[in-house]
C-alpha cells in the first residue's frame, strides 16, 4: 500500500497526461508570500495598513522591485488566503473581495508584471479554504484554472482544507490537467501529502513530483524558534524519504521564512536561511518588506547563500552528522563538484568549538578546497581533506560554509545522484 490511494495510483497509470509538462520552478521558487506575516486580517477598517487588501500588494510589489529582491530571484508575490468575496459570482466564478481588491485581481497582476514580478494566488481544494471563504470543488477545477489563467496568474497554491482523502487523491491530479489546458504556465504549488501526514505509505512522492511543482509536506510554520526548529526535525529524521523526491521542477515545501518578524533571534534567523537553502527549499518570505530591519535583509539578501539555494543541480541537502555536543552536520552536494556545509548548534549555554575534518565528512581523499563563509564572506584557501578545522558555533546558531575543488584526486568520481532510502550517502560526489 505505498501509494497516496488507489485511485491516485489508477489516475497516474491510466492518464499520462497528469504529469506536470509546464517546465517550470528548475530551481526553488522564491518571493514573498502573505499568510504568515498578515493571516487573515480583513478588517480594513480598523487596521488600513496590514489587512488582505490590493493595496498590501502593491506596496508590497514595490519593495520587491525597488529594494533589490528582484534582482536576486525573488520574484512571486503570492496572495493566501481571505482574498476572495465570500460567495462565488452569478456564473459560478471566484471573485475577489469587492471592497479590499475593488481593482480586480487581472489589474494588480498586471501592476505586478509591470514590475518584472510574477504574482501568485490562493485555492483550496473542498468545500470552503481553510479561512472560510468559497473552496474549488471537483465540478470548479477547469473553471477556477481558467479564471486564474485570464487574471495572469502565475502561481497557485492549492490548500486542502474540507476535503477527504479521496477527493484530495481525484482533485490534485485534475488541477494539474486543468492547469496545463489552460496553455498558461502557472507554478502549482500541493498541499496534499501535508494533509496525509507527509509519509508513505499515504504519501506516494513519485506520483506527487509527477504532478505538483512544489509541496507542503507539514506543518503551516508559526513566529517561533520551536516552529522552525520542529520543521526542522520532521524534515531530516524523514530525509531517507523526501531527499529523493525533490530535485528541478519539484521541491519539498517546508514552508515561509519568516525572517524579519517578530519570534527568531538574529542567529535563528541566521539558521533558517541556511537550513531552508541546504534542503533547497522555495525562499518565499512572509514579512514586512516596508519596515524590515537592515539585518533581516542582510541575510535575506545574501548572494552566496542564494546562489547555493538555486544551484542548477537542485539535489537536496541531507543531515550527516548529529553529535552528542548537539552540533549537527548538513551537506548539499552542488553543481561543478562543489558543496554546502551547515554546521548548526542546538546549544543554549555559549558559543561551541566544534573540531572536525573533512575526511571525517566523507569527502574524498587527498582533494584540497577552497572554503568561503557564507555570511562572513571570508575565503579560506587550501584546506586539504585530513586537515583538521574548527568552527565556533553561537547558540541556536549556524557557520555555513561554500566549498570549492581546488585539486582533486587523480581517481574517476561517481556520477551525481540522489540517494534512495538505505543507501550510504557519500557526500562530495562530481
Amino acid at each position: 500500500a505505498a501509494v497516496l490511494s488507489g485511485l491516485a495510483l489508477a489516475l497516474a497509470l491510466a492518464l499520462p497526461s497528469v504529469a506536470l509538462e509546464n517546465g517550470l520552478a528548475r530551481t526553488p521558487p522564491m518571493g514573498w508570500m502573505s499568510w504568515e506575516r498578515f493571516r487573515c486580517n480583513v478588517d480594513c477598517k480598523a487596521d488600513p495598513r496590514n489587512c488582505i487588501s490590493e493595496q498590501l500588494f502593491f506596496e508590497m510589489a514595490d519593495r520587491l522591485a525597488e529594494d533589490g529582491w528582484r534582482e536576486l530571484g525573488y520574484e512571486y508575490i503570492n496572495l493566501d488566503d481571505c482574498w476572495s468575496a465570500k460567495q462565488r459570482d452569478a456564473a459560478g466564478q471566484l471573485v475577489p473581495d469587492p471592497k479590499r481588491f475593488p481593482s480586480g485581481i487581472k489589474a494588480l497582476a498586471d501592476y505586478v508584471h509591470a514590475r518584472g514580478l510574477k504574482l501568485g494566488i490562493y485555492g483550496d481544494l473542498g468545500i470552503f479554504t481553510c479561512g472560510g471563504y468559497p473552496g474549488t470543488m471537483l465540478e470548479n477545477m477547469k473553471q477556477d484554472a481558467q479564471t486564474f489563467a485570464a487574471w495572469g496568474v502565475d502561481m497557485l497554491k492549492l490548500d486542502g482544507c474540507y476535503s477527504s482523502a479521496e477527493e484530495q487523491a481525484k482533485g490534485y491530479p485534475e488541477m494539474a490537467r486543468a492547469l496545463n489546458a489552460t496553455g498558461r504556465p502557472i507554478v502549482y504549488s500541493c498541499s496534499w501529502p501535508a494533509y496525509q501526514g507527509g509519509l508513505p505509505p499515504k504519501v506516494n512522492y513519485t506520483i506527487l513530483a509527477e504532478i505538483c511543482n512544489l509541496w507542503r509536506n507539514y506543518d503551516d510554520i508559526q513566529d517561533s524558534w520551536d516552529s522552525v526548529v520542529s520543521i526542522v526535525d520532521w524534515f531530516f529524521t524523514n530525509q531517507d524519504v523526501l531527499q529523493p523526491a525533490a530535485g528541478p521542477g519539484h521541491w519539498n515545501d517546508p514552508d515561509m521564512l519568516i525572517i524579519g518578524n517578530f519570534g527568531l533571534s538574529y542567529e535563528q534567523s541566521r539558521s533558517q536561511m541556511a537550513l531552508w537553502t541546504v534542503m533547497a527549499a522555495p525562499l518565499l518570505m512572509s514579512t514586512d518588506l516596508r519596515t524590515i530591519s537592515p539585518s533581516a535583509k542582510e541575510i535575506l539578501q545574501n548572494r552566496l547563500m542564494i546562489q547555493i539555494n538555486q544551484d542548477p543541480l537542485g539535489i537536496q541537502g541531507r543531515r550527516i552528522v548529529k553529535e552528542k555536543s548537539h552540533i549537527e552536520v548538513f551537506l548539499r552536494p552542488l553543481s561543478q563538484a562543489a558543496s554546502a556545509l551547515v554546521f548548526f548548534s542546538r546549544r543554549t549555554d555559549m558559543p561551541f568549538r566544534y573540531t572536525t575534518s573533512l575526511a571525517k565528512l566523507h569527502f574524498p581523499e587527498d582533494a584540497v578546497y577552497e572554503v568561503q563563509d557564507v555570511y562572513v564572506g571570508k575565503i579560506v584557501a587550501a584546506l586539504k581533506t585530513a586537515d583538521n578545522f574548527s568552527v565556533i558555533i553561537n547558540p541556536s546558531g549556524v557557520v555555513m560554509w561554500y566549498l570549492r575543488p581546488m585539486a582533486l584526486p587523480v581517481q574517476p568520481w561517481p556520477a551525481v545522484r540522489q540517494q534512495g532510502p538505505g543507501e550510504g550517502f557519500r557526500p562530495a560526489l562530481l
